[in-house]
């Protein structure tokens, strides 16, 4: 039995900063981003989820989804570290059938800040505590308590989703689960000319939801970004267990997919893809080890007439994963399959009247099969109750 720990740790100075690295005309991107897992009592294989996503970019326009946005100003900074950002929020919520996309995708400016700012409500001490707060009528602001003891979430959904079925208002409090995955890491990557990236992670807490007055009890993870660098293709998915374990994959890679200029899949270019081997980690619960990996592949798999027929929004077959981690200790293989699809296109103008695209995919998934092998023996999915999780594809050059 894991031990749960009363509060976050690792270092949270940097949380509610955005001015970690020099912000670089059209390559510049920020966000936080929070999802939420809640058990389907429906379907156990498989779960509801909540994405929100806070986000700004160094940038005089860019398209998302059919919406332009142009910030019109650039980030500003006083004299306390507190920042004002223009920025989106942006969100989607699967009910376990249906996919509501966007649940919310508002232009505003943003505050952020921390504890120590003269606007805080209370006195801090600078140890994580802050918030940012869109400046809009709802309430859309993410945070964590003093003493890093809780995150909290707060959402309205946007009208139009509200009128295709989709809950009014989800708030959230996300809580430590238990050792690795409830701490904070950071990894900092200053690769060339002030390009790079600046990553904050808890890849695992408990959550506590309440949608539309129904409460509901599920797992969240929470990152902070700052990326300074044009957007390659990339593949990355996250497993929660029932007993806390957490599992990732990461494959970025180039790929002929970096010509596409829509959000249609299965295209014959995305077929070549160099590297062909990621990294991954795997915080084992059970054993109570981390294992980190080196060595990954990822495998898109189209659906054959076997298969059941699951569609996105648009009509088109969802994909499988097969994905495979390993070192000389333990290797992990496992098959996943993509119940939904929440896309998220970008078109940024660059020079020359050219425009750069991205399509960024999010799939809610259900584990098929899973197998966990080190000296202690072999693990499949027989072994735990529930696995929930989410992959990602993406594919475009955003420039």
């Amino acid at each position: 039995m894991v031990e749960e720990p009363e509060q976050f740790t690792g270092d949270y100075s940097s949380l509610w900063r955005l001015d970690m690295m020099p912000s670089l005309p059209r390559l510049s991107w920020w966000w936080w981003w929070v999802i939420l897992f809640i058990p389907d009592p429906e379907n156990p294989g498989r779960s509801k989820q909540l994405m929100v996503l806070w986000s700004s970019k160094e940038t005089p326009a860019v398209r998302v989804n059919d919406h332009w946005w142009k910030p019109g100003s650039r980030m500003r900074i006083d004299e306390h570290g507190g920042h004002v950002v223009p920025g989106m929020v942006c969100s989607w919520w699967f009910d376990g059938k249906d996919m509501h996309e966007p649940l919310v995708i508002r232009e505003c400016k943003m505050v952020s800040i921390d504890d120590k700012h003269p606007l805080w409500p209370a006195e801090g001490q600078g140890q994580g505590s802050g918030a940012v707060i869109p400046l809009v009528d709802d309430d859309l602001s993410l945070g964590l308590t003093k003493d890093n003891k809780k995150f909290w979430l707060n959402l309205v959904s946007d009208e139009k989703a509200q009128m295709n079925g989709a809950p009014k208002s989800i708030s959230a409090e996300l809580t430590p689960w238990w050792g690795p995955p409830s701490k904070l890491t950071y990894k900092n990557n200053v690769f060339f000319s002030d390009m790079g990236y600046d990553i904050l992670r808890v890849q695992g807490t408990k959550a506590s939801i309440v949608i539309d007055g129904e409460k509901f009890e599920g797992t969240g993870y929470f990152q902070k970004v700052s990326v300074q660098a044009p957007t390659f293709p990339w593949f990355w998915g996250m497993l929660h267990f029932d007993d806390g374990s957490y599992l990732d994959w990461f494959m970025p890679h180039i790929s002929f997919s970096t010509l596409n200029l829509n959000d249609k899949p299965w295209k014959l270019r995305d077929i070549f893809r160099n590297p062909k081997i990621g990294t991954g980690i795997f915080h084992d619960a059970k054993r109570n080890t981390t294992e980190e990996f080196k060595k990954c592949t990822v495998e898109l798999i189209e659906p054959d007439n076997n298969d059941e027929l699951i569609l996105d929004n648009d009509g088109n077959s969802l994909p499988k994963f097969r994905v495979q981690v390993w070192n000389e200790d333990t290797q992990i293989a496992l098959e996943v399959r993509a119940v939904s699809r929440a896309k998220w296109t970008f078109d940024q103008p660059t020079r020359a009247g050219m425009v750069s695209h991205l399509t960024y995919n999010e799939y809610p998934l259900q584990v098929l099969k899973i197998a966990i092998k080190d000296e202690e023996g072999l693990r499949t999915k027989n072994d735990y109750s529930w696995i929930h999780g989410n992959a990602e594809h993406s594919w475009g050059f955003l420039h």
